[in-house]
């Protein structure tokens, strides 16, 4: 018998389990969004690596392979955000995700549409800020997390965030298994969101010889080399390297980038400079350091579909270091529900032994 754990997620997504794909670049595309929904949890599309038309064809694949819910995942400060969610609005989507706080009236735009809107952060103020905005939910990562991270633990993060909103909150940050989605119920979340496990699943479409280097990894290092923030990945000899590389080196890798992303994405210089600047707003970031945010799909690219570690960098969170399988994603979010629900149940047994009368 499937196990169900009923939360405000599952409820709010219209989802079975309360289990969250990330909207990883280049990973989570189509078949994988797809393997996630049709196992009851909620994937996320990555948009942010696609051009319009190429989101527009993704949504219709999706749509083949899966009837049940999806997300998609899109920067709020992209120049084209207004085109990609009137495109959501068109398909019904059911989840928007945003890496960024979204304009308000972005959010009003998409809840009136029918839309679920759920903004990822990374601090209690900016979870005030979109709470107060309209969000429906919001997933806030801890700096266990790949990528994009913040240096606060998930399990000091999370409690802040619950406190602090009445709305559901999504945990992230250093989940793979049961133990953790039981866990994070505790704190009073709605679910938990996990990226490098569903990287590791025989539907990912990561390169099966990638996979194996993620399966033998133990160690992540957060740098500010790759996009001037702080971004945890895979060390590999690479991102030393990029540690060790000076400023002209940088700025010369920066601009080969650049490149490479206009050609891949379409986008016209204008264009990728605006987004750069968005990206300055409210960061000390020097021009090298922009250039590379704007084009840190490319490193990314390079591993994650061309199969070179040795020519890009790998997102992962610390998590990494405890996961040695592939299952399949209806594999993975059965057992993780499985688990929690029998930890739930052990917790409750446990609680009911200690407050019965000692018989003598």
């Amino acid at each position: 018998m499937e196990q169900v754990l009923d939360t405000p997620l599952t409820r709010l997504a219209g989802v079975r389990h309360p289990v969250v794909q990330t909207g990883m670049g280049w990973v989570a595309g189509p078949r994988l969004v797809a393997a996630v929904a049709n196992a009851g949890g909620l994937g996320i599309l990555a948009s942010a690596t696609m051009t319009l038309d190429q989101l527009a064809a993704a949504l219709e694949e999706v749509r083949s392979r899966t009837d049940a819910p999806f997300g998609v995942n899109l920067r709020a400060d992209a120049a084209d955000a207004a085109d990609r969610v009137d495109l959501m609005i068109r398909n019904r989507v059911r989840v928007a995700s945003f890496a960024l706080a979204p304009r308000q009236e972005l959010i009003a735009r998409l809840k009136d549409a029918g839309a679920v809107v759920i903004p990822s952060v990374g601090a209690r103020r900016h979870a005030e800020k979109v709470a107060a905005w309209g969000a429906d939910a919001v997933l806030v990562q801890g700096g266990e997390g790949g990528g994009h991270t913040g240096a606060v633990a998930t399990t000091l993060l999370l409690p802040q965030v619950v406190d602090a909103v009445g709305i559901p909150v999504i945990a992230a940050g250093g989940f793979f298994d049961g133990r953790g989605l039981a866990a994070a119920l505790a704190y009073g979340a709605a679910g938990v969101a996990m990226g490098t496990r569903f990287l590791l699943t025989s539907d990912s479409p990561v390169p099966d010889a990638v996979k194996r280097l993620y399966l033998g990894m133990s160690e992540t290092v957060v740098t500010r080399q790759v996009d001037g923030m702080p971004h945890r990945v895979l060390r590999t000899p690479l991102v030393d390297a990029l540690e060790r590389t000076g400023g002209l080196s940088r700025l010369a890798r920066a601009v080969r980038n650049a490149a490479g992303f206009r050609r891949v994405s379409g986008m016209s210089w204008p264009a990728m400079i605006r987004d750069g600047l968005a990206m300055r707003h409210g960061k000390e970031l020097t021009w090298s350091q922009i250039l590379m945010a704007a084009n840190t799909p490319m490193l990314l690219k390079a591993a994650m579909v061309d199969g070179r570690p040795d020519l890009g960098v790998m997102a992962s969170g610390q998590a990494v270091a405890l996961i040695d399988d592939l299952p399949s994603c209806e594999e993975l979010i059965d057992t993780v529900v499985t688990r929690a629900a029998d930890v739930l149940r052990g917790l409750g047994a446990n609680l009911a032994d200690r407050a019965r009368p000692d018989p003598t």
